[in-house]
């Protein structure tokens, strides 16, 4: 009795190690297989998007009119981007400050009707970016040097300081500007259009 017992005992011992060892032998062939998988998406070719010319024209055509009513001449480059499906429209003359009003408000509102005439009858949505003179590559870098100056301040006083309101574009820049920062944080406080960013000691 006690020898069957043995033998028993014995062979639920082999099986639960062929179990064991099939079910490490799955798993490992489940983490290769989304290894395999994960390098076929890395070294997939990244999607191009199809930029539709009439959704391109009607923007144009749009800006034309509203230079024209404003009776200003503009130069426009026009530069297409088919991995993210935007349209980028550089505009360029005299007194171009007009178009870009305080802190980039006319220049967004322009940007805005732009993509609402662009996407009104265009099936896969086209993404307007609209510049003037590189206005939005000089407000990066000014809000970058505004968020590290006043986190500066913020670490030498300890008290948190409020900034003026923000859209929701320039928010992100601050906060991605100091999210390396060990010492401080950001979050955003108020509502719309009044909402702005909060820099504080971390606790």
């Amino acid at each position: 009795m006690k020898a069957d017992a043995a033998v028993a005992a014995e062979d639920f011992k082999k099986k639960a190690a062929d179990a064991k060892d099939d079910a490490v032998d799955d798993a490992i062939a489940a983490l290769n297989a989304l290894k395999s998988e994960r390098r076929e998406r890395q070294n997939r070719e990244p999607r191009k998007y199809n930029v539709s010319d009439e959704a391109v024209a009607a923007a144009k055509e749009f800006l034309q009119k509203i230079f024209n009513a404003m009776h200003i001449e503009v130069a426009m480059e026009k530069f297409i981007n088919k991995n993210d499906g935007s349209v980028t429209f550089r505009l360029h003359g005299d007194d171009m400050g007009i178009l870009i009003g305080k802190h980039g408000q006319t220049l967004d509102s322009l940007q805005y009707l732009t993509n609402l005439v662009a996407n009104k009858n265009s099936n896969e949505r086209v993404r307007v970016i609209i510049d003037v003179e590189d206005y939005r590559d000089r407000r990066i870098e000014t809000l970058n040097r505004l968020a590290a100056r006043l986190a500066d301040k913020v670490k030498r006083t300890g008290e948190r300081v409020a900034l003026e309101p923000m859209n929701p574009h320039e928010r992100k820049i601050i906060h991605m500007a100091l999210q390396g920062d060990r010492r401080v944080t950001t979050l955003s406080e108020g509502d719309e259009p009044y909402r702005h960013v909060v820099i504080e000691l971390k606790k």
